[in-house]
């Protein structure tokens, strides 16, 4: 089955709000079996509504759209629909009570335009809105099937979730699902780990392979249809096994979850703590540790050591590694070994991690934009320093540089068993 994609609204059209539905949708489609070959955006217009409609008619099975059933004369999704389609509209006396019962319930005064939020395409199935007032509704008309849902994600997802997928599922009732495999990497740039599965990339067939990349992480993801998850997760074996056989080393989960999250879960698992000290990257590394909840137990507190003066009296860095003519500098993989060691003394964290740099816009000490070295070391433990030359500007270089550093830990978890 192929399926479109119509998301109705001008604001989307003028990018005042992020249209999250249409990423939730190609999922469940995914997941359903549904090919979906085309995203449109259209704004709230009748005669462009229409032209995406007819459009979409012609050359999917399957035309889904989210937008345009609310109370204002600019919802206008139905009656597009109803017109094109030569149908009448009726309200739908289950949705119209329900509308009534809220208004009544507030002690507020409905406007009879309220009332278009129960309309009904004759010949449809409603789809009822759980969280919400306007009626959704499923339509086979002449061989296509339209999958009205309203536009807010807090009404679209429940209605999906609730009754617009046993609709779908009474068509593709032969359609085998989509599942899926992420594989996350860290440490390598997209264009290198394409590099070392070009092959593979170029002659897939099934299961498929598909790059994506963030920054500071990359995302393979293995698709393949099948009957069942365990004949999907055979034919997608061997593939994985190459790739693991390529870059492996670089592998740090199985899901798609980024490198921080990973991190923290072997930690925890270990009964283990991590502290960090920061420069360049002004306390990002803390923040992306932070993000993950329930973690609590592990991430001790962090150290924003932006000067030298920081540096030395709450890490303990050494004067003669910070100034003088002869000192390597707050740059250095001097500084950063310091920073751990520092951390390391001060508190009773297992792992300690630091960054130090320059993020730009300008040099610092001489030194060029980029530049940074992070520090991983462990109590009673050697401490680690790499280098980077990052490109990019300040806050991708601070993203990447706070990524690596949590690679570099991660490595050296891994190593420690």
């Amino acid at each position: 089955m192929k399926a479109e994609l119509i998301a109705v609204g001008t604001e989307l059209l003028l990018g005042q709000i992020l249209n999250t539905n249409a990423q939730y949708l190609a999922q469940e489609c995914a997941m359903l079996g549904i090919d979906l070959y085309f995203q449109t955006v259209v704004g709230d217009n009748p005669a462009r509504i229409r032209e995406a409609l007819e459009q979409a008619g012609k050359r999917a099975d399957l035309v889904i759209t989210t937008g345009g059933l609310g109370p204002t004369l600019d919802d206008l999704t139905k009656d597009v629909l109803a017109d094109m389609t030569g149908r009448g509209l009726y309200i739908d006396e289950i949705s119209m009570a329900k509308i009534r019962e809220l208004f009544d319930s507030q002690g507020l005064h409905m406007v009879e335009s309220n009332s278009r939020q129960a309309n009904m395409i004759e010949g449809a199935e409603p789809l009822p809105n759980d969280t919400g007032l306007a009626v959704g509704l499923g339509l086979d008309h002449e061989g296509t099937r339209y999958l009205l849902l309203p536009g807010p994600p807090k009404e679209m997802k429940p209605m999906f979730e609730r009754y617009a997928k046993d609709w779908l599922s009474g068509l593709i009732t032969d359609e085998m699902p989509l599942y899926s495999k992420m594989l996350k990497f860290a440490g390598i740039g997209e264009s290198s780990l394409e590099h070392k599965l070009f092959d593979l990339i170029e002659k897939q067939t099934d299961p498929t392979i598909a790059p994506y990349a963030k920054e500071g992480e990359v995302t393979i993801r293995l698709a393949t249809k099948a009957h069942t998850e365990e004949e999907a997760l055979r034919k997608m074996e061997q593939v994985e096994k190459e790739i693991r056989s390529r870059v492996g080393e670089h592998l740090y989960a199985e899901e798609d979850i980024p490198i921080e999250e990973a991190v923290l879960a072997i930690l925890q698992s270990r009964n283990q703590t991590l502290t960090t000290a920061e420069s360049c990257s002004g306390g990002l590394l803390s923040d992306l540790i932070t993000s993950i909840p329930g973690r609590s137990s592990v991430f001790l507190g962090g150290v924003v050591s932006y000067s030298n003066e920081m540096k030395h009296s709450m890490l303990g860095v050494p004067t003669e590694l910070l100034e003088g003519e002869d000192a390597p500098g707050a740059v250095s993989a001097e500084t950063a070994e310091a920073m751990v060691r520092g951390l390391l003394e001060r508190t009773n964290a297992d792992y300690a991690v630091s960054v130090t740099g320059v993020a730009g816009p300008t040099t610092s000490e001489g030194k060029p934009i980029g530049l940074v070295y992070v520090g991983v070391g462990c109590k009673d433990g050697d401490v680690h320093v790499q280098m980077l030359q990052l490109p990019g500007l300040r806050e991708s270089i601070k993203l990447r540089a706070a990524k690596t550093a949590l690679h570099q830990l991660w490595k050296l978890i891994k190593e420690d068993g």
